[in-house]
């Protein structure tokens, strides 16, 4: 049975990294301490958390930003002056959103 479920505010565990982590990559250095909260739970191999953006170090932090600018411009290329005039100024300046997949075991409660 499942301890932790959809909804559920979450910290990834800081431990070591494993040989096993690395062949499954499940698990690595720089999600240690990040907060967020599951949004999908497959099973307790694979628990989607969407991080909170603000708990981003700044390595991720900066990754995270290129790729939303990234993401955004493609955005602006793809889609017709019509549509644009119809979204507003914060449909035009989204942020996606941050999700990293889990194991259950390396996640606690909070």
């Amino acid at each position: 049975m499942a301890t932790i479920k959809e909804g559920d505010r979450v910290r990834v565990k800081v431990r070591t990294v494993t040989e096993e982590d690395r062949k499954v990559h499940m698990f690595f250095e720089h999600m240690q301490g990040l907060e967020g909260n599951v949004s999908n739970y497959y099973n307790k191999d694979e628990v989607a958390v969407t991080v909170d953006l603000s708990v981003l170090t700044d390595i991720p932090k900066d990754v995270h930003k290129i790729a939303t600018e990234r993401i955004q411009d493609k955005f602006a290329e793809n889609t017709s002056d019509e549509v644009k005039k119809l979204l507003t100024k914060e449909e035009k300046a989204f942020t996606p959103n941050y999700v990293i997949l889990v194991r259950e075991q390396d996640l606690d409660k909070i």
